[in-house]
């Protein structure tokens, strides 16, 4: 994987987003963020994949005992029925490594709880056949702040690039001249961009009071 230049940088045509285990039981032992705040960006993460038709895995382990994909995230893709494994480590499991492959892209983007479980077993594995693997820091999350920071060192120093969900947005939209999917994408950030969603709305209600002025 390169680490500077441009071909360092995601590339909607070439990344596939896998997003482990985002399920209720997974939630209540969640204590390295605030749970409200991984729910918001891993549904932003979502859709902004959905708006650049980079293809998106959803799966989950053990779903009778550990609770449905939450809701939020299943109603992106409401037609995907997650895949529901027993193996712990996603990439173990053929019937979510099989669809990768397939794809021919090697640009892989991964979100889970737990950060140190379900992020890092996949992470590492694939790095070893040669992916490119980003992890998205903050729509992945650990049992305590500890268990993710150590988690995140960990797949740094095998190889991995830590990356948050705004910047997988940033690096796939790279000019707004791409009009194709900037409607999209601004769509994505004023609902779930926090703060750069109010400046986006504020920058709009701007242009559109210019706009029925004349000016």
């Amino acid at each position: 994987m390169p680490k500077t230049g441009l071909d360092a940088l995601l590339r909607p045509q070439d990344s596939i987003l896998v997003l482990i285990d985002h399920q209720p039981y997974q939630f209540a032992n969640l204590h390295s963020h605030e749970p409200s705040m991984i729910v918001n960006n891993v549904i932003g993460l979502a859709k902004t994949a959905k708006a650049f038709n980079v293809p998106t895995i959803l799966t989950t382990v053990i779903q009778e005992r550990g609770g449905y994909l939450i809701k939020g995230l299943q109603d992106v893709f409401p037609e995907q029925k997650p895949i529901d494994r027993t193996f712990i480590n996603t990439w173990e499991d053929p019937n979510v490594v099989d669809i990768v492959k397939k794809s021919g892209r090697k640009q892989l983007v991964l979100a889970a709880l737990y950060t140190e479980i379900c992020l890092a077993m996949p992470a590492i594995q694939a790095l070893a056949e040669g992916y490119d693997v980003f992890i998205v820091t903050d729509a992945s999350g650990g049992v305590t702040a500890e268990a993710h920071d150590m988690a995140v060192r960990r797949m740094v120093a095998a190889g991995a690039v830590p990356i948050t969900w705004l910047a997988v947005l940033g690096e796939w939209q790279r000019d707004w001249a791409r009009e194709e999917t900037a409607a999209g994408v601004a769509g994505v950030v004023l609902e779930h961009g926090g703060a750069s969603g109010v400046a986006l709305a504020w920058e709009l209600q701007l242009l559109a009071g210019r706009a029925g002025s004349g000016v």
